[in-house]
């Protein structure tokens, strides 16, 4: 039972949009009207500036990392049921309750679950995104390649099979909500991180 409430509580936490949150709060356009339509750091980025960005980003990896960091200190959860706990957290911002389960891409809010379920694993990934950003300046680039990753950290540092799955897991939904970035990358024809307002107009739409 503790368990089954420790998903939930996960869930309705990680299904509060940060990005929508913010933008109210500053008086920005809804990030799921604007821009790429993605409810995340790297969109509310392009409109709302820096600022808005950073709350963003901190409100997004926050509610991934808080439920898993509070369960490990309960110290009542096996490791799986961590694992468990953190893709609950994911998934509600992925599939949000309180907007009608169309939520952001959930780049963000994995890593927070990364880093509450093996600092080392978070910071590794965290670093494959930067490394990757540095190089290429494609954030849904470093998004994949990151999530990619992951999994393969956590089995190297970590040998846990069942959080090894769940963090794979993660993954495969990340590529499946890229759907669009990857077929813009391979057309050449992805944004890079900083690019300019109106480019981002010119986006497709993101599928949910």
């Amino acid at each position: 039972m503790d368990i089954v409430l420790g998903i939930v509580i996960a869930y309705l936490l990680g299904s509060l949009s940060t990005a929508i949150v913010v933008s109210k709060l500053l008086r920005l356009p809804d990030p799921r009207q604007t821009g790429s339509g993605n409810p995340g750091a790297t969109n509310v980025l392009r409109y709302g500036g820096k600022k808005a960005a950073i709350i963003t980003l901190i409100g997004d990896v926050g509610k991934g990392w808080l439920p898993v960091f509070i369960a490990a200190q309960l110290g009542i959860f096996p490791t799986w049921a961590l694992g468990l706990i953190g893709l609950a957290a994911f998934l509600g911002h992925v599939f949000p309750v309180y907007y009608g389960f169309r939520g952001g891409k959930g780049v963000a809010t994995a890593l927070g679950v990364l880093l509450a379920l093996n600092p080392l694993v978070g910071g590794l990934t965290l670093l494959t995104w930067l490394v990757v950003a540095a190089i290429w300046r494609y954030s849904s680039l470093s998004a994949l390649v990151a999530a990619a990753l992951a999994p393969v950290y956590f089995v190297f540092l970590e040998p846990d099979f069942w959080v090894a799955l769940i963090v794979a897991a993660m993954a495969v939904v990340l590529f499946i909500r890229h759907d669009s970035n990857i077929r813009r990358l391979m057309r050449g024809e992805e944004g890079k991180i900083g690019y300019k307002k109106d480019e981002a107009e010119a986006e497709e739409p993101p599928r949910d």
